[in-house]
């Protein structure tokens, strides 16, 4: 009960004009970064973080998580229309939604993916209420050695659940860590890298080196590939919705088994893409109708988005009550957190309860009105991808100027997007992944002063890692998925030759 009424102080702060109509302006522009290839959730989060900086704390999130629900809501237009995934997580939606879109049941498809979303949103909102006062209860007994042991287990999820080369992500990280020690030493104050220049001092912003990495890094490699659409034309009216809504109840076990999936990816560093194609093989493995996937069948659109939604909305129960991102943009929303004075983590709901309670209030609104919003304007947000690349790409790369330029008001800092930008785009090119860097830039300095607050504690002695059950599992377990990737290669090595035994 106690829950209850939090959240229902939560939706007084939410249910005002001013935070209604930012809702709305959020999700807007939320579906116009999905619908567009090239940009998604964080990049538009992150280019779009500037411009709440003269905006009270709980408005600012407001409109930023709107932005996010909005663009996984726009992902799915694309990938059925247009075979285009808008979105990373997109991309199984793509296998059945585009051939439904083919045989002329757009409509079929477009409206079971948003209501597909919406479910698996509004059960990943109802765990956070429920499950993060619990959690943030349970961390108020964390001190240094508990929270690097957390930030350790993050790092090494990324490692052993990643997908793609292990050590890619590691590289990755590893660069992300040393950008985040430039500059003045938190606990002894001595300068480090900054090769005597005075603009390294304060080291690298997380705005500037995020824009530029996530928007950028797209844009460019938007370019080099070269952009035209073309597919097929929708228009959702209400006896479409009304049929597909009927066909809905019967996949509830499909429904079940993604929003579980997706929960735990998403609370988990796993994220919205590996949770969307789990799903999409679970659902294709015990379906009655597992042979007709990839040929239309409308199970696998329900699937994928289901598990997307909720991935991508539980992610920020670890950021909330732990300050641990649970995805790219959840890593972002942190540093806007950090930004505008706040520290995330379990004391975060005992100091800024209205303003905690208020972005859980405003997720079920904002999932609400998505919902809404989509189901009858599909064509117009169709329509935006038969403007030229060519007329949207440099207004893109303007906006992200400006962002960078407002961090400081300093040129220096735009110049910066520029070279971050380059850089991500090489990670694109060579395949290393963008969000173990983002997570070390955020996370590097928490994490080191968490460390050698420990070390200041135990006198140099890192048993302080294993002092306790609590501390010690979670290092045990950061320690098996950082070694996951070679304990299953080992495996595979040894599975042979024992066969051939």
């Amino acid at each position: 009960m106690e829950e209850i009424a939090a959240l229902l102080q939560g939706f007084s702060v939410v249910l005002t004009p001013y935070n209604i109509g930012l809702m709305l302006i959020g999700i807007l522009l939320g579906v116009i970064i999905g619908v567009l290839p090239g940009l998604g959730g964080a990049n538009g989060v992150a280019i779009l973080l500037p411009l709440t900086f003269s905006m009270p704390p709980s408005s600012a999130i407001i409109m930023l998580s709107c932005i996010y629900w909005g663009a996984l809501f726009g992902g799915a237009i694309t990938s059925i229309l247009f075979n285009i995934p808008g979105e990373p997580w997109s991309v199984a939606t793509t296998f059945d939604g585009h051939p439904m879109a083919q045989q002329g049941k757009a409509d079929a498809a477009l409206t079971a993916a948003f209501t597909s979303s919406f479910v698996g949103a509004i059960v990943a909102v109802v765990v956070i209420t429920f499950l993060a006062p619990l959690v943030a209860k349970f961390a108020l007994r964390f001190g240094p050695p508990e929270f690097f042991a957390v930030q350790f287990l993050t790092f090494a999820s990324f490692i052993g659940m990643g997908r793609g080369s292990p050590f890619k992500t590691l590289a990755s990280m590893c660069l992300g860590f040393a950008l985040a020690s430039v500059g003045l030493d938190n606990v002894t104050g001595q300068l480090r890298m900054t090769f005597d220049q005075e603009f390294l001092l304060n080291g690298f912003k997380f705005l500037v080196a995020v824009i530029g990495l996530f928007g950028i890094g797209e844009i460019l490699s938007s370019m080099e590939g070269g952009l035209s659409f073309s597919g097929a034309r929708a228009k959702i009216s209400m006896r479409a919705v009304l049929d597909t809504w009927k066909q809905l109840p019967r996949l509830w076990f499909t429904f079940l088994r993604s929003c579980i999936v997706g929960c735990w990816m998403g609370i988990t560093p796993g994220g919205a893409t590996p949770a969307s194609f789990m799903s999409y093989g679970l659902a294709k493995r015990f379906s009655r109708r597992g042979a007709n996937f990839g040929k239309g069948e409308i199970e696998g659109v329900v699937a994928p988005e289901t598990a997307a939604h909720a991935a991508g909305t539980s992610a920020l129960l670890p950021m909330l009550t732990l300050g641990i991102p649970g995805s790219p943009t959840a890593a972002v929303l942190l540093g806007g957190l950090l930004i505008w004075g706040l520290q995330p983590g379990p004391m975060l709901f005992v100091e800024q309860k209205d303003f905690v309670w208020g972005l859980i209030a405003s997720m079920y609104l904002g999932n609400v009105v998505g919902l809404i919003i989509v189901l009858t304007c599909v064509p117009l947000f169709a329509a935006i991808l038969r403007i030229p690349f060519s007329i949207i790409a440099p207004v893109i790369l303007v906006i992200c100027a400006v962002g960078a330029y407002t961090v400081n008001n300093a040129m220096f800092d735009v110049w910066m997007m520029l070279i971050f930008g380059v850089l991500g785009y090489c990670f694109n090119k060579l395949g290393y992944p963008l969000p173990p860097l983002v997570l070390a830039l955020v996370l590097g300095d928490m994490a080191e002063g968490s460390f050698r607050q420990a070390m200041l504690i135990s006198q140099g002695s890192l048993s302080v890692f294993f002092s306790n059950w609590l501390v010690g599992g979670i290092m045990m377990l950061g320690f098996v998925l950082l070694f996951l990737p070679m304990i299953a290669w080992l495996m595979g090595m040894i599975r042979p030759a024992l066969q051939r035994a």
